[in-house]
């Protein structure tokens, strides 16, 4: 049997169990994904031992992905460029680590809005962290001329500013982010990598009155499934974008990776873990 897992902490919220698990029992592997709750004393000595445990690979999410690229012996350019690892894996003895963010943005977005590239001359990003790092690598991979970042810490995104001059963009623009805030440079494409509209988290406080009628909002928080920054641009005719499609096409490179097969995300899948997130929690 192989096994494969996610960990992090707290654990109990990820969905991953659920996605995982349903391609095991659909393409009939024998195999288990089991969630691991890992304090952050024990987290190195897991990531460097986890086979100790039976596993052959496994998922890291936060607020481990930093100590998990840290202790890979090889990386893909995507773990390199985000300098974070959300999947690990053993091959001929090494330790592996890849960012599957990347592909799971561009996979959810190409299936939401096929012909989006064609168009986007321009993109705004709010955030500056992980999965800010992990978006603007997609879209500098996809030829997207211009970007404005946003973000509340100037330091914070002047860091990120620097580390990305190199990746292609013709054009970057730093913006600091307030309350209501307007400025994203009449972008093609808004997309929110922060948590700030998840359940639990404070609101994301901006205006979109300034993005043009068919510019694409993308929210890559998908806890709940349309957050108030999705409202807001259904409400003005914009095009949308949910957080739910990238947790599941990050999901399939990673589940590849341990269990040598591609899993396809189908709308049997989608409904499921969309049952989970609207089940009432006690």
């Amino acid at each position: 049997m192989k096994r494969a897992f996610v960990v992090g902490f707290p654990i109990s919220h990820s969905r991953s169990p659920i996605i995982h698990n349903f391609w095991i029992k659909k393409y009939e592997i024998n195999g288990e994904y089991l969630a691991k709750s890992v304090g952050k004393d024990n987290i190195q000595s897991f990531i460097k031992n986890f086979e100790n445990e039976g596993f052959c690979g496994g998922n890291v999410t936060i607020p481990y992905k930093e100590i998990a690229f840290a202790n890979c012996d090889e990386l893909t350019e995507e773990a390199r460029k985000t300098k974070s690892v959300n999947t690990v894996w053993l091959d001929r003895g090494k330790r592996l680590g890849d960012n599957t963010d990347i592909e799971g943005f561009l996979a959810n977005i190409d299936s939401e809005e096929p012909n989006w590239g064609e168009n986007c001359r321009h993109a705004a990003v709010i955030g500056a962290g992980g999965a800010a790092r992990a978006v603007i690598a997609a879209l500098a991979k996809r030829g997207v001329p211009e970007i404005t970042i946003v973000n509340r810490s100037l330091e914070r995104m002047e860091h990120l500013v620097k580390e990305i001059s190199g990746w292609g963009f013709r054009k970057i623009r730093p913006r600091r982010l307030e309350a209501g805030h307007t400025s994203f440079d009449e972008a093609d494409l808004l997309v929110n990598t922060t948590s700030l509209g998840m359940v639990g988290q404070p609101p994301l406080e901006v205006s979109l009155e300034r993005l043009p009628e068919e510019a694409i909002v993308y929210d890559i928080v998908y806890a709940p499934l349309e957050t108030a920054l999705l409202r807001e641009a259904r409400k003005r005719g914009l095009r949308i974008v949910g957080g739910l499609g990238m947790l599941l096409h990050q999901a399939a490179p990673a589940f590849e990776r341990w269990f040598g097969l591609r899993p396809e995300v189908t709308p049997d899948l989608r409904r499921l873990v969309e049952q989970d997130l609207l089940r009432p929690k006690s």
